[in-house]
C-alpha cells in the first residue's frame, strides 16, 4: 500500500477549543474522512481508540465492537489511516482454549498510534510529503529538460500511445 494523504491550503485551527471539531476538520483536511460522508465511525475511530489511548494496541475485532460497526468498515478505515503512516502494526498473541482444554496461540495484528504520539507519527506524514514533492520536482524539471530539448516544432500529442510510459507503448 502506498503512502496517501491530501495536502491543501488550509489554516491552522489553533483558535478552536473543542478537539473533536479540530480533529473532524483535521481529517477532513487530509482526507481520511471524506467531505459529505458520515465522520461518526472515522472519527471515533481516530479519537475514542488511537488518541485516547496511544499505546494500546487495537485489535481490528476489538475497534469492531467498541464503534458497533462491521469488520469491512473497520479496516477501510484502518487502510486509510496506514496510508498515511501513522499507525503502525504489532503482532499480539492471543491464548484460545479449545473445548477439548487445549491452549492454541494465535497471531492477531494489532494496530497502534505510530510512537504513542500523533505530534511523533506526523514527522513520518512530513518526510513522505517531502520525498513525494523531492520527485514531482524532478519529475518536473525532467520535463522541462525534454521539452527545451525538442525545440519549439515538435511535442504534439499525435498517437493513441502518447502518454504512456514506454513499457506501455505497443
Amino acid at each position: 500500500m502506498g503512502f496517501e494523504v491530501t495536502v491543501r491550503s488550509n489554516t491552522p485551527l489553533i483558535g478552536e477549543s473543542d478537539k473533536l471539531v479540530v480533529a473532524r476538520l483535521f481529517l477532513e483536511q487530509i482526507g481520511y474522512i471524506t467531505k459529505g460522508s458520515e465522520p461518526d465511525i472515522p472519527l471515533s475511530l481516530f479519537m475514542d481508540c488511537f488518541m485516547t489511548q496511544p499505546d494500546k494496541p487495537w485489535v481490528a475485532d476489538e475497534m469492531a465492537v467498541k464503534l458497533n460497526t462491521s469488520l469491512p468498515t473497520i479496516y477501510r478505515h484502518l487502510n486509510k489511516l496506514k496510508s498515511m503512516d501513522i499507525l503502525e502494526e504489532i503482532k499480539l498473541e492471543d491464548i484460545i482454549k479449545t473445548d477439548e482444554g487445549k491452549e492454541i496461540k494465535q497471531i492477531k495484528k494489532g494496530y497502534k498510534l505510530r510512537y504513542s504520539s500523533l505530534s511523533k507519527a506526523w514527522n513520518f506524514v512530513e518526510a513522505h510529503v517531502d520525498a513525494a514533492m523531492d520527485s514531482y520536482r524532478k519529475t518536473i524539471d525532467h520535463l522541462q529538460v525534454l521539452m527545451e530539448n525538442e525545440g519549439p516544432a515538435g511535442g504534439g500529442v499525435s498517437s493513441s500511445s502518447a502518454g504512456k510510459p514506454k513499457s506501455q507503448k505497443e
